[in-house]
């Protein structure tokens, strides 16, 4: 009985909560876009602030702007009246987020607003508000109740806020025309940094490629596999284009006491799968594991001549698997 009840609870709580974001998306109108309009033209920054759990999600919205194109961080109220006021500066535009609108803790932050002509975007359930009232514009929130059991914690009211602000930021991406290389920029560590890196950032390049003339012989390609320690080599024309590829595999299919004599474009395997180099990391190692029995190694061509390789250990070690 007590895990039926817990599942009751649970999807009770979810449907709230969808229940809220639903009214909040059918309540859209105009004065969204002018946000939008008066956050992509902020010279300065986006400061978010809020008390309490609308400051948690405050956090996590300036952080989120941060990271996708438009500076932003977020200011404790508290801290606000303390001095750090002078952190809002004339060109930046703040948010202010309070379910009711009336946290006492924000009312010198409208102040100075007001004051110095800085622009306000209100958050908030209550129209009527302070924090309305003061604000350039207000971004309501829906009136549904709580999802908590009692109504009273916030929960409905806090995953509107945060989806607000997801809204606001993924806008505001859109407008700016903010791209996977804009991401990458901002998220250089972690696993989400080394996904997003292209080909060209580990490839092996210059002297490091293990190339040899497709008039050369087996004697010539194995001196070069054995010295650049890639377990493969490129054959390239007169021209310089990739013509083929021998990897450990083609010796072990080609094993004989005459392998040195033969002819390299004998033993390679002609028009070898290649990539560009702004091509993923991610994708290079999704194309190695799924081509045919698997791949080690690929060259990266530019209008088909070699630019450079890249081994699947080197994508290993960047975090990418």
């Amino acid at each position: 009985m007590t895990d039926n009840k817990d599942i009751e609870v649970a999807k009770q709580t979810i449907d709230r909560e969808i229940e809220a974001l639903r009214a909040m998306e059918a309540s859209l109108d105009g004065t969204l876009t002018k946000a939008l309009d008066l956050l992509q033209n902020t010279k300065g920054r986006v400061i978010v602030t809020g008390m309490g759990k609308s400051g948690h999600i405050a956090c996590k919205i300036a952080a989120t702007m941060a990271s996708t194109g438009t500076p932003s961080f977020f200011l404790h109220p508290g801290e606000a009246s303390h001095g750090d006021l002078g952190m809002i500066t004339q060109g930046d535009t703040v948010i202010a987020i309070s379910n009711s609108g009336e946290s006492k803790e924000l009312a010198d932050i409208i102040f100075y607003c007001r004051r110095f002509a800085i622009p306000l975007i209100g958050i908030t359930k209550n129209p009527d508000s302070s924090l309305a009232q003061g604000s350039d514009l207000v971004l309501q929130l829906p009136a549904n109740r709580e999802a908590c059991p009692i109504g009273l914690a916030p929960m409905s009211s806090t995953t509107a806020t945060l989806v607000m602000g997801d809204v606001l930021a993924a806008a505001l991406m859109v407008r700016r025309g903010f791209t996977e290389e804009d991401f990458k920029i901002r998220h250089p560590g972690g696993k989400l940094g080394s996904i997003l890196r292209h080909v060209s950032d580990l490839m092996h390049k210059g002297d490091e490629m293990p190339l040899v003339s497709d008039k050369a012989l087996m004697q010539e390609a194995l001196l070069v596999m054995t010295s650049k320690m890639l377990g493969c080599v490129g054959v390239v024309n007169k021209e310089g284009d990739l013509v083929g590829m021998i990897t450990d595999g083609d010796l072990r299919r080609w094993m004989s006491p005459t392998l040195p004599a033969e002819k390299v474009t004998d033993v390679m395997t002609k028009n070898p799968r290649t990539i560009t180099a702004n091509t993923l990391i991610a994708e290079a190692v999704n194309i190695m594991n799924n081509t045919g029995r698997g791949i080690t190694n690929m060259f990266v061509v530019e209008n088909k001549k070699p630019i450079g390789i890249i081994h699947i250990h080197d994508c290993l070690k960047a975090g990418v698997s």
